[in-house]
């Protein structure tokens, strides 16, 4: 439900029974976590799409991007999470720091909708690279007329294909409705349907997946770290690939753990005891933070676990100081050219002056002038 609880509470008639120093402390409590929140937010927002961007731009400047599935997937991946992080984060702050919904009825469906699309596209995504690994790993003579780009570009439609059909009731799911006076963004199905969809979510956007990951990668890493045969222990391609599926275990471990909470706060609601007050309300906000913040932990993964990942930051950095000292250099010579016809005009304007000045510069400071003009034009 998205909409702010304090709000909420009163709407449902708890602030009703507090005196007047209980509602002042509220509302003093209230204004710091909404600037706490805001700024973890934020902090999410900043880390997320500079991270995802800088993936993207190391896989697309990537010679070999259209021959590796694993690249193909990752920037998939990188897609989605960037795509969560521009469109429902920057909404999700405002909302938790205000008291009724404001962005109306369109985007009250749109964000749901995209919150769980890109969530279904993470998830699935991740299950297509944990099949993609085994594949590679356990059978790798069978999984050379597999795994292709073209192959890789069908499984990625899948993705986005099944993300969308598990993803689309949400347009109906929630409805921008006035409660008692206050624009509100709620869940305006029944309840049998909204626990039948809460179920649904559950089971195939997390329980599911999670299952699938923990049976391939558990093959995966017993072949990997359990062979015994000598030549291919110390092949440098079986120690890369160690490498990769160590990299990609870490970002599906990570992605369990972060939605985790979500879900079970969800199914505590549905077959639990979840009462509505101000702890559980603490405890919501808290398992979407964390849920949220899976979407910028990726990037870092990339960067303490793969060096060529690391490399590639660092060419993409290289490559912008290189661009900036560039512009530089390339600016140096249209002044200093201005300077000499300034110098040639004032001669042919004012033959005594323009004398003066010429005479003005010796031989070594002419040599040294056309020099540096000479060595910008070059560079």
């Amino acid at each position: 439900m998205i909409m702010n609880g304090r709000r909420l509470l009163q709407l449902m008639g708890f602030a009703q029974i507090m005196n007047t120093s209980e509602q002042i402390h509220v509302s003093s409590n209230r204004r710091v976590e909404s600037a706490i929140i805001a700024s973890v937010f934020a902090l999410i927002f900043v880390l997320g799409t500079v991270g995802n961007c800088l993936v993207l731009a190391v896989l697309l400047r990537n010679g070999q991007m259209n021959s590796k599935t694993t690249n193909m997937f990752i920037l998939n991946l990188g897609l989605a999470d960037l795509c969560f992080i521009l469109f429902c984060v920057p909404l999700q702050a405002t909302i938790y720091a205000m008291d009724e919904w404001v962005f109306g009825a369109l985007l009250c469906k749109v964000v749901h909708f995209i919150i769980f699309l890109t969530m279904y596209a993470s998830i699935f995504t991740l299950t297509a690279v944990s099949l993609d690994r085994y594949l590679a790993i356990c059978y790798p003579l069978h999984a050379r007329e597999l795994r292709t780009p073209h192959n890789t570009l069908a499984s990625i439609g899948v993705v986005w294909t099944l993300s969308l059909v598990f993803s689309s009731p949400y347009f109906s799911y929630y409805q921008q409705m006035d409660l008692n006076g206050t624009t509100v963004c709620v869940p305006a199905w029944d309840i049998q349907n909204r626990r039948a969809m809460d179920i649904c979510t559950f089971v195939f956007g997390y329980l599911i997946p999670v299952l699938v990951l923990c049976l391939t990668y558990a093959r995966t890493i017993r072949y990997l770290w359990t062979s015994v045969d000598p030549m291919q222990e110390a092949c440098e391609s079986r120690l890369a690939k160690r490498r990769v599926t160590k990299m990609i275990v870490i970002v599906a471990v990570l992605f369990c753990l972060c939605w985790l909470p979500h879900h079970l706060i969800i199914m505590c609601m549905w077959f639990g005891h979840f009462p509505l007050n101000h702890t559980t309300y603490v405890l919501r906000i808290l398992s979407h933070l964390v849920a949220y913040t899976n979407s910028c932990l990726n990037p870092i993964v990339y960067a303490l676990v793969s060096k060529h990942f690391r490399k590639g930051f660092r060419k993409v950095f290289g490559c912008a100081a290189q661009k900036r000292l560039a512009n530089q250099v390339n600016n140096a010579p249209q002044a200093q050219t201005l300077s000499l016809v300034e110098v040639g005009s004032s001669d042919g304007s004012n033959h005594s002056d323009g004398s003066a000045r010429v005479r003005f510069l010796s031989k070594s400071d002419k040599k040294t002038t056309m020099s540096a003009f000479m060595t910008f034009n070059v560079t």
